[in-house]
Formats: C-alpha cells, structure tokens, sequence
C-alpha cells in the first residue's frame, strides 16, 4: 500500500519514509503543500500524513483541497501544533487521526494501520482471494490452499496489488510507481525480478498460470492456474 508523506522537515521525512518502507509500504514524500497535493492527487495514495506549517500551501488548505476531490482517503495531521483549539481544528477540515510531535515511530505505524484498516476498501474486502491463494491485509500474511507463504515486504505488496486489480492488466510502470514509487528508475528490471520470486514461492509456473505475463504490456492475475 502507497502512503504519501507532506513533511517539510528534510531529516524527519526520511525517518518516516525508512520505517514505514521498512514495514512493507511504499512511500512517496513532498516537502511542500503544493507538490505534496499534486502527488495526493496524481499518485493514488492509499493514505497521506499531512504536517500543517508547510510552504506553498499549509497543511489545511492541503487537507481542503483533498477532501473536496477524494472525501474518503485517510489522512493522518502529524504536527507541532498541539493545542486542544489545533487539534478541534485539524478534524473539523476532515483529517481523520492527529499526533503531536514529538512522537514514537511506533505510535505512528500503529495508527497508520488502524486508519487503514478501517477505510472502506480494507472493511468491504477484510480478506482477498485468487483461486487457492487467501490473503489477509489486517496481518499481511498469504496462504495457499490453507498453507502460509512467506513473503517479503514488496513481494507481498506486489502480490496484494495483483490480486486487488485481479484480471486487470497492470503495466510494469504501474506496478512501479504503486510499490516503489516515482523515484525508482523506470528501466529496472525489478518488477520482472520480483514476479519471477512471487511465482517461485507460490509453486507458480515460471510463464503464464496464474500470474500471467502480457507481452508487450505488463502483467495480470487470475483465479485459475
């Protein structure tokens, strides 16, 4: 899943970015208000953490902007700001959750999957099927026919993200800027290199079956194998 990070503190967004990458999401950043709702409204963020002293744009007019156009993306106000008057403020502008600096990154992360969990994709969909595969976003994990895959955190991503788009071909530039996001340069063969892992731990076919290859295009899952 791609969380976006407005943040105009250099060295606290890339704490933020290296914990939450670490912990199996993808991560896009802006240092400004400006760039930071261009990306929310360009990348699809699954969730945006928004700080409220920015340059450009503040982190109200930010939220504003967001809410009008995409009413049910979660966002997280991470802020300075801690005044009970801040705080009353941040959730009548529509932030769903609010966290004081300083803060504990694990704090953070615990809440970040608490909004997750409770937006309205993850609550209508709580487990994701594809033929004998089940996975289960709320703990991350894979099964196939009942047994536990292992998986790391981009493989599982990739794969959650095939199987949220089942029978949709998904372009190797989609499935770049969704699980690695713009920065990664868009001649890497990664995608190739982490479809050919998926399929190895899933007992795949290294062609075709499940996880299909469309030439020319990108990739595709299905139920059947």
């Amino acid at each position: 899943m791609k969380i976006l990070v407005i943040e105009d503190d250099k060295q606290l967004i890339q704490y933020i970015k290296k914990g939450l990458v670490q912990a199996g999401f993808s991560v896009e950043t802006a240092l400004d208000g400006a760039s930071g709702l261009y990306l929310a409204m360009e990348t699809a963020p699954d969730l945006v953490i928004v700080d409220i002293m920015l340059p450009i744009l503040d982190g109200y007019t930010v939220i504003d902007r967001i809410r009008s156009q995409k009413p049910g993306l979660p966002i997280l106000i991470l802020s300075a700001k801690r005044t009970l008057e801040d705080k009353l403020k941040g959730f009548e502008m529509g932030t769903d959750d609010y966290l004081t600096k300083p803060f504990s990154f694990s704090e953070l992360l615990a809440r970040v999957r608490a909004l997750l969990r409770r937006s309205r994709h993850e609550f209508e969909n709580p487990r994701l099927i594809c033929g004998e595969l089940e996975i289960d976003p709320m703990t991350r994990k894979v099964f196939k026919a009942g047994e536990e895959i292992e998986l790391l955190p981009k493989e599982y991503a990739l794969l959650e993200y095939l199987v949220r788009n089942k029978g949709r071909v998904l372009t190797r530039i989609q499935i770049l800027e969704k699980i690695w996001g713009y920065s990664f340069d868009p001649e890497s063969n990664v995608v190739d290199v982490h479809i050919c892992k998926l399929r190895e731990k899933l007992g795949l076919p290294k062609k075709d079956g499940m996880i299909r290859t469309i030439r020319g295009a990108g990739y595709m899952i299905r139920d059947e194998d």
